[in-house]
């Protein structure tokens, strides 16, 4: 199991950050990195998954916490902004709530 590196913890407040492998929880800290992370995160996400694996992500996973400001960066950023990408949850596209986009 390898061990996420410090930075990261402001980003993982509510989680042990000892307890988070790399490989098993690769998502969830995609996602997180993704969504709220600084230039020193991203640039750690790229060396540690690369850009297929981050291109996978956006592809098949369509995760909650992932912004349609976010989704429309990365979209231009892999230069996909033609391909179908997963869609986030029904409760993330259609919220009540006024904080949720």
């Amino acid at each position: 199991m390898r061990h996420l590196p410090g930075h990261l913890r402001p980003l993982f407040q509510e989680v042990d950050l000892d307890h988070l492998d790399e490989r098993k929880h690769a998502d969830s800290i995609l996602a997180r990195v993704l969504e709220f992370g600084r230039l020193r995160d991203v640039r750690w996400l790229v060396a540690t998954y690369g850009w297929d694996r981050i291109h996978r992500f956006f592809k098949e996973i369509g995760h909650p916490e992932i912004s349609p400001r976010t989704t429309a960066l990365w979209r231009a950023i892999l230069r996909a902004k033609e391909e179908t990408w997963a869609s986030p949850p029904a409760w993330r596209r259609s919220s009540n709530v006024p904080w949720v986009d």
